[in-house]
């Protein structure tokens, strides 16, 4: 195994902000409704952004500031609403940033997909002794929601993050990194997407799977660590919905200042919203070397992965 460390962090938001008061308005709903239900006070439209175009400027911003960057070897981007399917996303990115060719894939693994695909991106790193790879999480949601379905029209936005990582060569021990990540087939129909159709999407069901199967699954990643939760730093979930955030984090018995959060200004963008919230939070100061956090990814699938690493 390989060490690995997150070198940096982009992000793109659509020009058109959408506030909550806006979708109140349309949908005829009380004052504060969607904010109390989701936590959300605005979200992201994308209008004339594409969502090839959106993973390319949040990849840009990594790429603007690399001195080296012929050293990528690897681009994956996780999406779950992508309409180019050949050439795919990552293809695209590396065509118009002028990077050397490299191994380019594009993964369709639910909401949760940015999870998978970091976990690739380490194995590729491990197994093919590739240097640095750039992921990335988009997705533009907005043209694929029934703008009168309140269960996804309030909660659902656009936009694209990007991680670039790289093999660690100044750490003298290996550094932690376990994964817990599956498919769980059964029950999949509760949250759905087709191709020219809307997405479809069960709450009650969702939220009940949302706040059960993640707390399992990160009790195991803990327990295959044998690391206990008062050495984690922060959980960066999947920024589905406050409300779930707030549950996973009392049925694990912890304080909302170990849950990362940034719904409330960047809403749910599925595959988007792990890589986004890395960028906040590198904003704000937030991750350390030597700090242990898990990242946590669920949705459509039903997928669901943890990572736990050590920044």
């Amino acid at each position: 195994m390989e060490n690995i460390k997150i070198v940096a962090n982009g992000i793109y938001l659509p020009r058109k902000k959408i506030k909550s008061e806006e979708l109140e308005e349309k949908l005829q709903l009380e004052k504060g409704y969607i904010e109390k239900r989701t936590g959300i006070k605005e979200r992201y439209y994308a209008k004339e952004e594409t969502i090839e175009k959106m993973a390319l400027q949040a990849a840009k911003q990594i790429i603007d500031n690399m001195k080296d960057k012929e050293s990528i070897e690897l681009i994956i981007t996780a999406t779950t609403s992508t309409n180019l399917l050949m050439p795919g996303i990552s293809n695209y990115v590396q065509k118009n940033l002028k990077l050397k060719p490299c191994i380019c894939l594009d993964i369709l693994a639910g909401c949760g997909g940015f999870i998978n695909a970091f976990d690739i991106a380490k194995l590729y790193i491990d197994s093919k002794n590739i240097q640095k790879a750039l992921i990335i999480g988009v997705d533009k949601l907005s043209q694929i929601i029934d703008k009168e379905d309140i269960g996804t029209a309030v909660v659902l936005s656009d936009g694209a993050g990007a991680t670039l990582v790289e093999k660690d060569k100044t750490a003298k021990t290996l550094k932690t990194y376990v994964t817990n990540i599956k498919a769980e087939g059964e029950n999949n129909e509760i949250l759905t997407y087709e191709y020219g159709k809307n997405i479809f999407m069960d709450g009650k069901e969702v939220y009940k799977y949302a706040i059960t199967k993640t707390v399992l699954n990160i009790n195991e990643l803990l327990n295959k660590a044998n690391t206990p939760m008062e050495e984690i730093k922060y959980i960066i979930p999947h920024q589905s919905n406050l409300k779930i955030m707030k549950a996973i984090a009392t049925r694990l018995h912890i304080g909302m200042e170990k849950m990362y959060t940034n719904i409330e200004t960047k809403g749910n963008t599925f595959c988007a919203s792990i890589p986004i919230a890395l960028y906040d939070m590198q904003k704000e100061g937030l991750l350390q070397q030597g700090d242990k956090v898990i990242l946590l990814g669920y949705g459509g699938g039903l997928n669901i992965g943890s990572i736990l690493m050590e920044i």
